[in-house]
């Protein structure tokens, strides 16, 4: 298969000490693209799903699922300049005696929709600059508070004697779980920090399907982008049609959607043929057309 045959979705099982960006560029040099790009950036000490599109999928990332599940250890008693333990420690107080359901009332409360203040070491932009290259100078930013979800939120594990406790959270593109540990060890009245974290689950892509970073080398099969993609509603062209999609016409829809609704349009041949937005009216726009002519 040649380089600019690829396009499809690869699904990284990121290892800790590696910026995404590291990741994106192996998979560059192991497959030879230059058009390679991830869907959701990955702390260098967070390990997990790490989806990477190639070729053309780079530009199916906005229309995949956002919601990403993690599970991750909280350390409480502890608060650092970063909200994980890759930071300085800040502050520590005694953790007070906690059962199980002390905890998962807790929990609950952040539960849904909250506004939520990203930690200080994050990529949100201040003034122009990341957050992080102006706390590394020693800079306090006052920063905004951001909408996120949290669709679900579970206690898996306890340990009083440690003082440390795991999670599974199951949440809206957007969300720190660094941020979610400070929270956390405010609401409970001792701080908390990030000790571990690994997400299971991002843009409809699982842990099951995720390969190592040692296999790269031998190339493996990318997923179709009709996987990745099935979670939205699909029109299928006659061979009729195909001359016209490519050349940007839009096409009479098989079904009334709504308004702005993105719809997977498929070739006569049953590939992706690419993307379009329903009028309303009924009419499929294109918004992108793969193997365009004219």
């Amino acid at each position: 298969m040649t380089s600019h045959q690829l396009c499809g979705f690869l699904v990284l099982h990121k290892p800790a000490g590696l910026t995404s960006h590291d990741c994106v560029s192996r998979v560059r040099r192991a497959y030879g693209l230059k058009r390679v790009g991830h869907g959701g950036t990955l702390d260098p000490a967070v390990t997990g799903v790490l989806p990477i599109a190639l070729g053309p999928a780079t530009r199916l990332l906005p229309y995949l699922q956002g919601d990403k599940t993690y599970r991750g250890a909280v350390q409480l008693g502890l608060r650092t300049s970063s909200d994980d333990l890759e930071g300085e420690i800040v502050e520590q107080r005694p953790v007070p005696p906690l059962e199980r359901a002390d905890l998962d009332r807790a929990l609950q409360s952040f539960v849904g929709a909250i506004e939520q203040i990203p930690p200080q070491v994050s990529a949100v932009h201040v003034d122009g600059e990341r957050a992080y290259q102006r706390a590394r100078r020693g800079e306090t930013m006052e920063l905004s508070a951001r909408p996120v979800t949290i669709h679900e939120l579970l206690l898996e594990h306890w340990d009083p004697g440690s003082g440390r406790l795991g999670l599974m959270v199951r949440c809206s593109a957007g969300t720190y779980i660094r941020a979610l540990a400070r929270d956390l060890g405010e609401a409970l009245g001792c701080g908390a920090t990030l000790a571990q974290l690994q997400r299971t689950r991002a843009l409809g892509f699982g842990l099951e399907q995720a390969v190592e970073i040692d296999q790269l080398a031998s190339m493996p099969v990318l997923h179709d982008p009709l996987e990745a993609l099935a979670h939205l509603p699909r029109h299928t062209m006659d061979e009729a049609d195909l001359a016209g999609w490519r050349c940007g016409r839009p096409l009479q829809a098989s079904a009334p959607w709504p308004p702005e609704e993105p719809v997977v349009v498929v070739g006569p041949s049953g590939n992706l043929a690419g993307m379009a937005r329903a009028d309303g009216l009924g009419l499929l726009l294109p918004r992108l057309v793969l193997e365009a002519s004219g």
